[in-house]
């Protein structure tokens, strides 16, 4: 590929971080990148696609998209105004060069876009500190031994298990337990019954101790046309704020474990179920979860909420997402790339940064 030397850029340079695959080739959201690419160049500015190895003294090398040629090219940069982490996986995150990268990116005062994923137990314990938040979380514990497993089961008689460092509605499954003891657990794909607790620890032990995973309370959820929903809301940094860019709605369909696409679920729009309620209920922990996550781990310019809404009319609070997938509904997503253009155009030129005062 031909190399270019934007060091003559005018424009502020937007860095995207994405990672490096075997073949030493750039891996991430290409589709994604290509978007804001076309958006950022509308508002004046540029974004190139880096990853943790290709970071120099004074410069990056990287790709940079092409509206017009529709092609990526090879460049020569200087280093970005403001870095957009979007490195794909866990693993590529527990590297030492991620680590390495986000220090010298934070040792030259560049704001740095999205600290990095979010374990689900200590997202749990952050959110849970917070008197205003903590009331829609549903009771999490960290499985460290069967016997505080057992006693939480005995407590709830139906919970969710879940790696905390799980994303998808991968690995997710759910017990109950009957009242002659036994232990029926389900997953997206069978449902296996137990003698007993004991029974069932001796099966998933290894399986529980060796990756982190949560215990949570089952709520039972409110149905819309027979079938449990979730809220899918996507916030954005403001000036104003944390604020609420587009919400939609992930209905189960074969299974109850999970409301996600990719494993059955199924897009309701969400004007099917609007209600002002549920609109300030959104804007509420949208602005208090995001300054209390840029408080605790580092700024977030985006993230996702996944939120629910009880039998008895109770909100819940599931989850958070720090790198949000594509939102199937066009609109959304085009909002979305229309306000991440903005903000990283806005926080280059110290127009505004993120208060963390709750």
């Amino acid at each position: 590929m031909t190399h270019i030397d934007l060091k003559n850029s005018t424009g502020p340079l937007i860095g995207i971080l994405a990672g490096k695959g075997k073949n030493q080739s750039v891996i991430g959201n290409g589709p994604f990148f290509r978007e804001l690419q076309r958006e950022i160049i509308k508002n004046g500015g540029i974004s190139v696609v880096f990853t943790p190895d290709d970071i120099k003294e004074n410069t990056i090398a990287g790709v940079i998209y092409s509206p017009e040629d529709h092609n990526w090219t090879a460049v020569t940069c200087p280093i970005p105004h403001i870095v957009f982490n979007r490195v794909p996986t866990r693993k590529l995150e527990s590297t030492d060069s991620f680590k390495n990268a986000f220090q010298f990116f934070q040792s030259r005062n560049i704001p740095f876009f999205n600290p990095g994923f979010l374990d689900k137990y200590s997202l749990f314990e952050i959110l849970s500190q917070d008197p205003i938040l903590q009331p829609f979380l549903p009771d999490t514990i960290k499985v460290a031994d069967k016997e505080s497993l057992f006693r939480f089961l005995e407590r709830y008689k139906s919970i969710y298990l879940k790696p905390a460092q799980g994303a998808k509605g991968i690995g997710i499954h759910k017990l109950y337990l009957q009242k002659n003891h036994s232990v029926v657990q389900i997953s997206l794909k069978d449902e296996i019954t137990f003698q007993d607790a004991l029974t069932f620890w001796k099966e998933w032990e290894q399986t529980l101790l060796k990756k982190t995973y949560i215990a949570q309370e089952s709520i039972e959820p409110a149905l819309f046309e027979g079938r449990r929903f979730d809220f899918r809301i996507l916030v954005h940094f403001s000036e104003e704020g944390y604020h609420v860019t587009g919400a939609g709605i992930r209905q189960s369909r074969d299974q109850e474990i999970t409301t996600h696409v990719l494993n059955g679920g199924c897009i309701v729009p969400y004007e099917d179920i609007q209600t002002e309620e549920h609109d300030r209920f959104f804007a509420m922990i949208a602005d208090r979860a995001g300054k209390i996550l840029s408080k605790e781990t580092g700024f977030f310019g985006e993230f996702s909420i996944d939120a629910g809404l009880s039998a008895n009319g109770k909100y819940v609070i599931y989850e958070i997402n720090s790198k949000p997938m594509r939102f199937d509904e066009m609109a959304i997503e085009e909002k979305r790339i229309q306000t991440l253009s903005r903000l990283f155009l806005h926080m280059t030129k110290n127009e505004y940064l993120p208060d963390n005062n709750l």
